[in-house]
């Protein structure tokens, strides 16, 4: 690796380190949250079927069906008690005695077209929608259900639910709204009996994960736990690709789970308690079709949305007489917003802000975010300038990497006589003209290896851009141009009549013509008809490489705009880049002194 390479992957580096370790501090300090209440249990818990170590453990007694926990219908009416501050929107149930939906006041359930401005409703973005079960409902028996239904009190801060059984178990609830989307919950199982009181294990109700709307098709909706030090996603896409196959029921952890999200693409429900359940189980729900004038919005054959509802297990616990247990959970419902779940992640030090599920790329995609984010709030730049202005910081820092690739290749492109003549030279030793041929290129300061190094260098940065794009709720509704939203594709409208083609069409529904993709298909085009092919390739593979970029139109016809828009402005800049590359003459390729050594050999004259 020359010298040039070596300053381009420093400079990456440290501007890197600069945008995670000096900037981010500086612009983003760390908001002070209310503390974490000291709780220390007074009974003794007795954990079941686990065994330390083990990566995922047995099913605990009184959980073994596969089917989504739900609350028992009662005769007694439902009673709802509502709560709000200025981020949302909090109804809790008596069925349950829990948190039934949060209402985000501050996001749209949907981004409307302009067409759509004028009939748009004042709808919100929800969570724990179609949820059998309210959040920190506790299941499985009689000893810890009843009949499910609990008393409901407004206090001064909050909402307490209470509940008292048949077996002298009262189970109270204590909610209270906080700042940054958090509710603290306070939940105590005492003892009122003089008897000891043995309770099994217990599914404490985390949230349930849907789709953000009808034309959300479920990708990015899942469920993940920490163990301390890594995220497991139990369901969910790898980079918004195919759907793993979900068996219906999942379970995993072995007295380490941290945390449990249920989210979607822009917003999570995670439950993070002060005891670390033992495990983390997730269950698979049908969520009813869409109907009226949301069904329009949907292909006739799309398979019925899917939702996940997720659990924290407590094993078996022993009450004295006049004893009790106490566990503490804050609840964050709100945006997977990185700032926001940052430092909520430094309060409780659990490293909440993974479930913003960033790919291997992670550390490129929080870099790019607090770019774009800085971009937007120190220089007043809209996100698609800001998306703009990043591409082309990231094109300067790569660009005497790539500028010296380019020139490696047509150096290699007008030495190919000479490597063609030493290897029919010694065509006959192998070993020899290998030998040679690289003699010759390291002699001219050339490598086959030299047009592949910018782009290997910039995988990291593509997958960054993509996972981070993918994520960043900032770009929800963020306009552009002709762009409504960059978080979803550009389409101008849509043609009815062409569902039929392939990858592109919609059943039921027509053609969606997004012209962002086009624009990149025809750079992409451009770009491959200005590169030289590599030295020695057959003219057939090189015309059929000249059209690949075809190809990635294809793929991301249908993603966000805000990644097209980021390829096109990267594939516009390498174009100019060619063409000035192009422009500065060569130096000489024969060095002095060698030239027998290089010179095709000559026929002799007669």
């Amino acid at each position: 690796m020359d010298r040039t390479s070596i300053i381009a992957i420093v400079v990456c580096v440290l501007i890197m380190g600069l945008w995670l370790f000096v900037l981010m501090p500086k612009y983003y300090p760390a908001k002070p949250l209310p503390p974490a209440a000291t709780n220390v249990p007074s009974a003794t818990i007795t954990a079941t079927n686990s065994s330390p170590g083990s990566t995922g453990a047995p099913p605990v007694s009184g959980a073994a069906s596969a089917q989504p926990k739900a609350i028992e219908k009662s005769d007694l009416p439902e009673e709802l008690v509502t709560l709000a501050n200025e981020n949302a929107r909090y109804t809790f149930t008596t069925h349950g005695g829990g948190l039934k939906l949060v209402e985000l006041l501050k996001y749209p359930e949907k981004i409307p077209t302009r067409r759509e401005k004028q009939s748009h409703t004042n709808k919100v973005a929800t969570l724990n929608t179609f949820a059998p079960a309210p959040t920190l409902a506790l299941m499985d028996g009689n000893a810890v259900e009843g009949d499910g239904v609990f008393k409901l009190t407004k206090t001064a801060q909050g909402v307490r639910a209470e509940k008292t059984l048949t077996n002298g178990l009262t189970i109270l609830k204590e909610f209270t709204l906080s700042t940054n989307y958090l509710v603290s919950a306070s939940v105590r199982l005492i003892n009122t009996s003089t008897q000891t009181l043995s309770l099994p294990a217990q599914e404490w109700i985390v949230g349930t994960a849907t789709p953000m709307g009808p034309q959300d098709n479920g990708q990015a909706v899942g469920v993940l736990w920490y163990d301390g030090s890594k995220t497991v996603e139990t369901v969910a896409s790898s980079g918004g690709c195919s759907k793993k196959a979900f068996p219906g029921e999942y379970r995993g952890g072995a007295s380490n789970v941290v945390w449990v999200a249920a989210h979607n693409q822009f917003f999570a429900l995670v439950a993070m308690p002060q005891q670390t359940g033992q495990q983390a189980v997730v269950r698979k729900i049908d969520l009813p079709r869409p109907t009226g004038e949301e069904a329009r919005l949907v292909a006739t054959n799309a398979p019925a949305p899917l939702g996940y509802q997720a659990a924290l297990v407590y094993p078996a616990l022993t009450l004295a007489g006049q004893q009790s247990f106490t566990n503490q959970i804050f609840i964050y419902a709100g945006p997977k917003e990185f700032q926001t779940l940052a430092r909520i992640g430094d309060q409780f030090h659990n490293e909440v802000d993974k479930v913003m599920s960033f790919n291997w790329a992670g550390f490129v995609s929080k870099a790019l975010l607090l770019g774009m984010n800085w971009l937007h709030s120190t220089l007043l730049l809209s996100y698609g300038w800001a998306i703009v202005a990043i591409t082309v910081i990231i094109k300067l820092v790569f660009w005497p990497l790539t500028q010296a690739s380019t020139r490696s290749m047509k150096r290699m492109q007008a030495l190919q006589p000479q490597m063609k003549a030493i290897q029919e030279k010694y065509k006959d030793d192998p070993v020899k003209m290998n030998r040679k041929v690289m003699e010759f290129m390291k002699e001219h300061k050339v490598s086959p290896l030299g047009g592949c190094l910018p782009m290997l260098l910039q995988i990291p940065v593509f997958f960054g851009f993509f996972s981070m794009i993918q994520s960043a709720i900032e770009l929800r509704g963020a306009p552009f141009l002709w762009v409504n939203d960059l978080s979803q594709p550009d389409t101008l409208f849509v043609i009815p009549g062409l569902d039929f083609i392939p990858v592109f069409g919609i059943p039921g529904v027509g053609l969606p013509f997004n012209l962002l993709p086009l624009i990149m298909g025809g750079t992409m085009l451009w770009q491959a008809h200005l590169t030289p092919p590599s030295p020695g390739m057959d003219p057939a593979q090189a015309k059929i490489m000249r059209y690949m970029p075809l190809m990635f139109m294809v793929f991301l016809y249908k993603y966000s705009a805000g990644l097209t828009l980021y390829w096109t402005v990267q594939n516009i800049l390498t174009i100019v880049q060619t063409k000035l590359t192009k422009t500065v003459p060569e130096p000489a390729t024969a060095p002095s002194g060698r030239g027998s050594v290089l010179t095709p050999p000559q026929k002799k004259k007669r």
